[in-house]
């Protein structure tokens, strides 16, 4: 039981079995090639086949997925610091791995859009900002929307870009941690789970935000557009693209650990009950057994009472045998002590008769003389 216990109560995080600089250099180079391809899309993709929705949702979910299913088994396959930050809240990876992850993923987010900036072809009649209008993360006149939504004289203000950015990180976020180990290694559905994910939370968020999602991806395109004639600077709104999905990170946390706490309350009461139950079966059995030795020593009883009776009728018939014995004898020696007296008497009285015969006869004799 003290061992289940251990199991339910345990938060260390077990011992990873790569290195620390292999996990987190699979961590920028997967950030590198996911931003890259999206960075690819979302400039070459957009201005040539215009801003195509499902383009972007089925980029985004083949390039997790893809290289998630590639380098998962190093670290993880995070590549998106709200994802670290959730995973270092329930205790999947350590602070330094989470540190260094965050490292590596803003250095991949970064070198991936300089090297896709510098290879766009640019002219007076295609500037830059022609390119990176829906690659880069914004809201309101930063938005992939805005040449669209400016004709109807509508926009996406900054609270619907709060609302849809924060539901599209916590179902990223969950699926993250959801498909990963207690010690922070990827299950076997991680990958499909995670494109899943991103595309359904990019068609969600495309023509509002520009589908960020990771703050990462936000941070590389921000710094190397900054300066690049966009409607809108970029790091002025990169603000809500780190506080929506840290937010969605903590919130995650939090409701997988009010669930583990939950597990493991209900699996401590039902140890306890558990154990309840053995110990009232073992009553019930020491019952059992105390009600046997009773009666085992009730039966001795009256075996003794029964051996004491026999005992007692043995001792009395005993005495009786050996007083009717005891009669017997001196009736016995009573008898034979009459045999005797009656033995004497005979041989005194043939004594007698002999002697009155003896002398009876010489007085005969004598009568008879005088008689004579």
């Amino acid at each position: 039981m003290s061992e289940n216990l251990n199991q339910v109560y345990s938060t260390s995080t077990p011992a990873p079995k790569t290195h620390i600089a292999v996990r987190a250099g699979a961590e920028f180079v997967g950030t590198y090639f996911v931003c890259a391809m999206l960075f690819i899309v979302g400039t070459l993709g957009q201005v040539l086949y215009g801003a195509n929705t499902l383009l972007i949702a089925v980029a985004t979910a083949a390039s997790y997925g893809i290289v998630s299913a590639i380098l998962g088994k190093l670290s993880g396959a995070h590549f998106n610091p709200a994802v670290t930050v959730a995973a270092l809240f329930t205790a999947k990876i350590t602070w330094l791995d989470a540190l260094l992850y965050v490292v590596a993923q803003l250095v991949g987010a970064i070198a991936a859009a300089a090297t896709v900036v510098s290879i766009l072809p640019s002219s007076s009649s295609i500037p830059d900002k022609t390119w990176l209008t829906y690659v880069v993360n914004g809201f309101d006149k930063g938005s992939a929307s805005n040449s669209i939504l400016a004709q109807t004289e509508i926009s996406f203000n900054i609270t619907m870009a709060i609302v849809v950015e924060l539901i599209a990180s916590i179902v990223v976020i969950a699926a993250a941690i959801r498909t990963l180990h207690a010690d922070g290694e990827p299950k076997a559905n991680h990958s499909l789970v995670m494109g899943i994910a991103y595309g359904i939370g990019a068609a969600v968020t495309f023509p509002i935000t520009g589908a960020s999602m990771n703050p990462a991806r936000s941070t590389g395109i921000a710094l190397i557009a900054q300066n690049k004639g966009l409607t809108q600077y970029p790091l002025q709104q990169l603000w809500i693209f780190w506080v929506c999905p840290l937010l969605a990170a903590a919130i995650v946390s939090l409701v997988i650990i009010l669930l583990n706490m939950l597990n493991a309350a209900q699996t401590s009461e039902s140890i306890a009950d558990g154990v309840a139950d053995d110990d009232v079966v073992d009553d019930d059995t020491a019952s059992e057994t105390a009600e046997d030795y009773a009666d085992e020593d009730e039966a001795p009883a009256e075996d003794t009472v029964s051996d004491s009776t026999v005992s007692d009728d043995s001792v009395s018939d005993d005495s009786v045998s050996d007083s009717t014995v005891s009669e017997n004898t001196n009736s016995a020696e009573t008898e034979s002590a009459e045999a005797e007296e009656t033995a004497q008497e005979s041989e005194h009285e043939p004594d007698a008769e002999e002697g009155n015969e003896e002398s009876d006869s010489p007085e005969d004799t004598d009568k008879g003389v005088k008689s004579n």
